[in-house]
């Protein structure tokens, strides 16, 4: 599975963003999709998780009430939708696949995106 994310970008806090990651590959459906973060100077930290038939999802806490997960298994791609940003979620965005179901522990996905830099200004 090849990953790739984009739809990142500059945004005013309290702005949106839609991110997407598309995947190649027909096992697109069969594999778990998650979405974690960097910032600078900072480890990674999860962000959301779907499960392969979208009937279940997760996300941090702290982007809880404002960003959703959601997929397109028809399209071969998951999406973030991030609403009330913050500059706190100043970070590079990743989508990972896991055939865990969906995971929130990054060293459980086997298939990482190119990172999609997400920056938000005060």
């Amino acid at each position: 599975v090849q990953l790739q994310a984009s739809g990142g970008g500059l945004v005013q806090a309290g702005g949106s963003l839609r991110l997407s990651c598309e995947a190649s590959g027909r096992t697109f459906r069969s594999y778990g999709m998650g979405w974690f973060r960097q910032a600078p100077g900072k480890e990674r930290e999860f962000v959301a998780t779907i499960r392969w038939s979208g009937s279940s999802t997760y996300v941090a806490e702290f982007v809880k009430g404002r960003f959703t997960i959601s997929r397109d298994n028809a399209k071969n791609t998951v999406y973030l939708q991030m609403n009330s940003l913050k500059p706190e979620d100043t970070a590079v965005y990743y989508c990972a696949a896991t055939s865990h179901g969906s995971s929130w522990y990054g060293n459980e996905y086997e298939y990482w995106g190119r990172g999609t830099q997400v920056t938000v200004s005060s």
